[in-house]
């Protein structure tokens, strides 16, 4: 029973990926200390000749390094000050991936966009690799934030975070607590914390909460004496046809050339299985009645994922707050599918709201 309360809480974590003999070599080798190689186009969609990119890194308030894509307007004036906007996710991906897809569309369009790696993921610092915290990650917006601000043709005034999937959940925390994000757009939104602590769908109560724990925290002793840390379920090489629609469409996205990245969790790796232990006890969303900024949510009228953002929106307080469901849209069409996702919409909203 425990093992199937397991297998359902990480398919809510959309914990996807291969481990492999060489997982740690790649895991080094996946750190901040490879920005130089940012020349290169690594990312999964096309390049603009509409703007320009810059490989960056900035630390966040624990110290941990942070790597990303800066995409800066072309157009651009040497005394412009822009809106900005800090962009992650989804949970498990790579800036390479839907969040440079985001900044690059978005920056095309007037505003500079930071597309960041979180910590512990991708090239950004932090060990033990492929670990996540509520905390965190949260944290990383700010440290984004921080980042913005004191760029040459930023307005800070004017800077806004979107958050993509698991990411989404990320950024409402985010806004909760730092008073200089002025506008906060959601896509496909996952909150983390309670499809860890409740399973997909609320399946897991407290008795299985429990049992839950204890086996994990039997895990961290076993990680502790062998000095290595057991890895999250992840699924074959191959599907076997029987899986849900919307583990086909994980699939789809994160194992095929459509969106693979090498450095993705989701792509090509595992989550330590016991990084839900945060994830499970500390939930994300207790204070976002208290935003005070506009926030716009989208997600998918076909999402398997869509009660997330229902909910979550209905935490939400004050007027200027929209909750968008795309017609037709599963929850990973909101990734890259261009025409599905509301461009026009998103860029009005901040147009509206950063000015």
């Amino acid at each position: 029973m425990i093992n199937k309360i397991i297998t359902i809480i990480f398919i809510g974590l959309l914990v996807i990926g291969i481990t492999n003999s060489t997982e740690a070599k790649e895991l080094k080798m996946n750190n901040s200390n490879n920005i130089s190689k940012g020349q290169i186009w690594d990312k999964v969609f096309p390049q603009s000749d509409k703007v320009t990119i810059q490989k960056v890194s900035f630390k966040n308030r624990f110290g941990i390094n942070l790597v990303g894509d800066l995409y800066i307007p072309k157009n651009i004036k040497a005394d412009d000050k822009l809106a900005a906007i800090a962009i992650s996710g989804p949970f498990g991906a790579v800036k390479e991936q839907a969040s440079g897809l985001y900044a690059q569309t978005l920056a095309q369009r007037g505003f500079i966009t930071l597309a960041f790696d979180p910590s512990y993921t991708g090239e950004s610092s932090g060990e033990p690799r492929n670990v996540a915290s509520p905390d965190i990650n949260t944290e990383d917006f700010s440290a984004a934030v921080d980042f913005l601000s004191i760029q040459k043709n930023v307005d800070p005034e004017r800077i806004g975070i979107l958050g993509i999937c698991g990411f989404g959940g990320f950024a409402l925390n985010a806004a909760a607590i730092d008073t200089r994000i002025k506008a906060t757009v959601t896509s496909t939104m996952y909150d983390m914390t309670r499809v860890s602590a409740y399973g997909y769908n609320d399946v897991v109560d407290q008795k299985a909460r429990y049992e839950l724990k204890k086996k994990l925290n039997n895990q961290r002793t076993e990680d502790f004496k062998l000095g290595t840390y057991a890895k999250a379920p992840s699924n074959p090489d191959k599907l076997t046809g029987d899986e849900p629609q919307f583990m086909k469409d994980y699939w789809e996205y994160y194992k095929t050339k459509r969106g693979f990245h090498a450095r993705a969790i989701n792509s090509n790796g595992n989550w330590n299985l016991t990084s839900s232990l945060s994830l499970i006890n500390q939930p994300i969303l207790a204070f976002a009645n208290e935003i005070q900024t506009p926030v716009l949510m989208i997600h998918g009228e076909n999402a398997h994922s869509r009660y997330f953002s229902e909910d979550a929106f209905k935490k939400l307080t004050g007027t200027n707050k929209e909750l968008l469901i795309i017609p037709g849209a599963n929850h990973v069409d909101l990734y890259d599918n261009l025409n599905k996702i509301p461009f026009d919409k998103i860029e009005t909203f901040y147009k509206i709201n950063l000015k």
